[in-house]
């Protein structure tokens, strides 16, 4: 739409839909016109106006090229739900494939391929075969992308078609936009499938090169990928690919820059020539270097970029280390990963230069960047020998500047260049316990705490220092204390004679708490603090000089954390430069899990039995369940195979992260799935299910029992409006027809937080199932809250703690949960951490006997919620506390805690 068709969005009528419909049918062409761009307008911004389909599709019989192009926008929108009419438009889609303006035919093919109607996929074949052989580039090019959408609907039906051959033939193409075009569509198809489908050979590498030149900046990131993945077969071959991709390092598009990028730094593996080498690191210094003079969030994924490069070639950029000195308006983001790439850039040559650098940034006003910056001090020190005496010179300057957070980040990296630097710098500890008095974070204090007890010998005081401490232990958190035991333990066996012994041994009357050994082991219920201070107790009580041996011995010095990713996992991620797999820094099979259901074609004709498998994910990727095909089954002990799941359609959906049905194994554990829908009221239909949570996305697994006496198919489901904002995505579910006497289970991921009702919050969810045969069937559940608790909800207990303050007593809200009796504390706390709510701490009330439990949890998108549960260990009747920013979710949180602990 033109600019001055912004005023189709201002409308907000009654009776718009009647007033659209009589226009949309009115014979004046201007009018039809001004009428779908009100339809299009309204669907933009959320409205439904599906029951326009019938009227908008009259409308594609028309010679204006926009009015077809709204048409068809409009198509591809409401296809899904529609599937029956859009059958309708497909005589007009065949006819515009064989328009004479090439701009219609290439639109045509386009919108069938967008369409994912399984009932058009078969009209799609002859005109799709028809463009794909074009005299026009610009349909031949579109043409090559609708392949990979049809492959992603009915992989068997593109492979018996000839579409792959055709496809590997485009790469010839004279164009090189359809050869770009082609390679795109062959890669996406190639990763969704385990055929080998594209093979790059010698052949096929020099088309693409030669194609390189020529294409948009997309097509070239497409063909820069595509050779990342070839192996030359000799150095010869190598520099023969690296000169002519070289070029593409001045390109102005970030993309191609670091794709060119990633194919020179995996053919330099097989290059053996030192100069040239020398030469190409050279030659890509300024193109990354360019990068960081972009957007911020460009020069965020240059950066994440460049420190894998960094870590495999270091000499590209040794040179350029000053591009990296943090700007005074860099985000905070970008100044971090400067700050790691100084790290590892830092040399003798130029460590005094970064240190300056360091510290001024040790000085801003940032918390966060300004502990970073600390801790990058003390790993330079840490990463070069010879200039740890600087660094320690350094740190010691920003001791004396008496900032809190900047002395107590500074004591944390002394500590590990001590243990890097055994009795070498011991000579600074005098000024550390200056600032004993202000350490109040626990890594501080517990860091101090190691240096005492490791250099206790050499301090004349360390006893008094230590005792300082006690006076607290109890409050101290669990690495404070660990720190205090074990340092208590070694002034005793370096000074035995002196104040420690009676410190360990002896009560003292100047203190409240009893003396360290005794409140390790009976006044703690840390099992790892009570479990080293028995060992401690016992070695020294029977053989001190065993515990000499033990405690005092030599330690090992920690090797330099900079040192980089494992080889395997850089080689992988060097692999995938200029995806998202560089910028998380993981390998793609780590966070990319997703598989789309695929029902074979031999799947419209229904067997008699059915089975249902599971297929994990190769290459590591968290566990997900794959279609299976129906199959006849001569015995029970033979499985039907499981379908490949279909690529995924990167072309297609922006990032690939559309959700998908997944149907699951028939065979599951756990108690049966509730009746939302009995047989008796769905004329043999029995529907079970309820809301699950399965790898940190919440699910709806359904299970569909067909005990009437005809077959049933084409499942689709919707959920009204709730109070999470539950929608199901559109579509059939993915289950076979089923037979008379037939079940099958399928999981439904579910989007969140779309379409929320008005408070107060319910659990109720009015779920709609409709299938071909039968009326559509209207039922109630019952939201399971506990499945909307995600995985970020635990809480250490400083900050239960803190929260709990900060948030007033208005918030809390209390109920007593009659029918619940706590046996045994464990495993309700095993339970709880099952459905994510987890334990923090547990208090022991000697006057009425009774147990508090305190445990956390965050319920979506991101409300904290505290709770506080007091009961009698075995005695019916318990209390529940609900603390959270959101009182009004209390009752549903008391509705899950209830479902929990039955």
């Amino acid at each position: 739409m033109s600019g001055h068709d912004s005023k189709y969005f201002t409308t907000t009528k009654k009776g718009e839909i009647h007033e659209l419909k009589e226009e949309l049918n009115s014979p004046y062409k201007e009018k039809r016109k001004d009428a779908v761009k009100k339809v299009i307008a309204a669907m933009t911004v959320g409205k439904d106006v599906s029951m326009l389909f019938t009227d908008v599709v009259n409308c594609m019989q028309t010679e204006n090229l926009e009015l077809k192009k709204l048409v068809y926008l409009y198509l591809i929108n409401y296809a899904k739900s529609q599937p029956d009419l859009a059958i309708l438009a497909v005589n007009t889609f065949v006819k515009d494939s064989q328009d004479p303006n090439p701009l219609i035919r290439a639109l045509a093919v386009r919108t069938m391929g967008c369409i994912r109607v399984d009932r058009i996929t078969e009209y799609l074949c002859d005109p799709l075969q028809r463009c794909l052989k074009d005299d026009d580039p610009y349909v031949r090019k579109t043409a090559a992308i609708c392949v990979a959408k049809l492959h992603d609907i009915n992989a068997e039906l593109v492979e018996d078609r000839g579409f792959l051959d055709i496809l590997r033939d485009m790469i010839s193409d004279s164009n090189p936009m359809v050869v770009a075009n082609a390679v795109a569509a062959l890669s996406e198809i190639q990763e969704g499938s385990s055929k080998p489908v594209f093979d790059i050979t010698p052949n096929t590498v020099f088309k693409l090169l030669a194609a390189l030149n020529e294409c948009t900046e997309w097509g070239q990131v497409f063909i820069l990928d595509s050779l990342s993945k070839y192996k030359a077969r000799d150095a010869r071959e190598a520099e023969g690919i690296v000169e002519r991709v070289t070029p593409r390092l001045q390109h102005a598009n970030s993309a191609v820059v670091l794709s060119a990028v990633k194919v020179i730094l995996l053919q330099m593996e097989l290059i053996t020539s030192t100069d040239l080498i020398r030469n190409l690191c050279k030659k890509m210094a300024p193109p990354l270097v360019t990068l960081l003079s972009s957007e911020p969030e460009i020069q965020y994924v240059a950066l994440r970029n460049i420190n894998l490069v960094v870590q495999k070639r270091p000499s590209i950029l040794a040179h350029e280390i000053k591009v990296f000195f943090c700007k005074y308006n860099d985000p905070i983001y970008v100044k971090m990963e400067k700050l790691e790439i100084m790290i590892r850039l830092a040399s003798e040559r130029n460590i005094d230069q970064v240190l300056l650098e360091f510290k001024e940034y040790a000085t801003e006003v940032d918390v966060d960047f300004v502990r970073k910056a600390v801790r990058a001090i003390g790993r330079c020190a840490i990463k070069l020998e010879k200039a740890a005496e600087r660094c320690i010179n350094v740190l010691l300057d920003l001791i004396k500047i008496k900032v809190n957070y900047v002395v107590q980040e500074a004591i944390v990296v002394i500590k590990d260049i001590f243990r890097r630097y055994p009795n070498t710098y011991e000579s600074i500890i005098a000024t550390l316990c200056e600032s004993l008095d202000n350490l109040d974070e626990p890594e501080a204090k517990a860091s101090m705490i190691w240096i005492i007890g490791e250099y206790a010998e050499r301090i004349d005081n360390a006893d008094e220092l230590l005792e300082g401490f006690l006076e607290s232990f109890l409050e101290e958190p669990a690495q404070v204390q660990l720190q205090l035991l074990t340092a208590a333990v070694k002034l005793f066996l370096k000074k035995p004679t002196e104040g420690p012994q009676q410190m360990i041994q002896e009560s003292s009357l100047r203190y409240c708490y009893a003396t360290v050994l005794n409140n390790a082991t009976q006044e703690t219920d840390n099992p790892d603090l009570r479990d080293r201070a028995y060992v401690y107790w016992r070695l020294l009580s029977t053989d001190p000089e065993a515990a000499k041996d033990i405690v005092l011995a030599e330690k090992p010095t920690i090797s330099d954390e900079v040192s980089g990713l494992d080889p395997d996992l850089l080689a992988e991620l060097l692999r995938n430069i200029a995806t998202l797999s560089s910028v998380y820094q993981k390998p793609p099979s780590a966070f990319v899990s997703r598989l789309r259901s695929a029902v074979p074609a031999s799947a419209a004709e229904p067997s008699e039995e059915y089975e249902e498998s599971s297929a994990p994910v190769s290459g590591g990727a968290p566990p997900a369940s794959a279609a299976a095909a129906p199959a006849p089954s001569p015995s029970p002990a033979a499985p039907a195979p499981a379908a490949a799941p279909a690529p995924p359609d990167l072309l297609g959906d922006l990032m690939g992260l559309d959700a998908a049905v997944v149907p699951v194994p028939e065979a599951t554990s756990g108690p049966p799935l509730p009746v939302l829908l009995a047989a008796s009221a769905g004329q043999g239909l029995q529907i079970n299910g309820q809301l699950e949570r399965k790898d940190g996305q919440v699910v709806y697994r359904v299970k569909l029992d067909n005990n009437s006496s005809t077959a049933l198919d084409g499942f689709m489901m919707q959920l009204n409006k709730n109070s999470f904002g539950i929608s199901a995505p559109p579509g059939v579910l993915p289950v076979p027809p089923l037979q008379p006497g037939a079940s099958a289970t399928a999981d439904l991921p579910l989007t969140l937080f779309q379409n929320v009702s008005p408070p107060p919050p319910s659990s109720v969810l009015q779920v709609a199932v409709k299938n071909n045969q039968q009326p559509v069937w209207y039922f109630t559940d019952k939201i399971r809250v506990q499945a909307f608790f995600t995985e970020e909800g635990r809480m250490e207990r400083g900050m239960f703690l803190e929260t709990w303050k900060a948030l007033p007593d208005s918030n809390e809200v209390s109920r007593d949960l009659p029918g619940i009796t706590i046996s045994n504390i464990d495993s309700v706390s095993e339970k709880l951490a099952l459905n994510n709510v987890f334990f923090v701490a547990k208090r022991h009330l000697k006057d009425t006997n009774q147990d508090i439990l305190y445990l956390s949890a965050k319920l979506a998108p991101s409300i904290p919620i505290l709770l506080e549960i007091t009961f009698l260990l075995g005695v019916a009747g318990t209390k529940c506390a609900v603390k959270t920013p959101s009182p009004e979710w209390a009752p549903l949180v008391f509705e899950a805690l209830e479902s929990i602990l039955q």
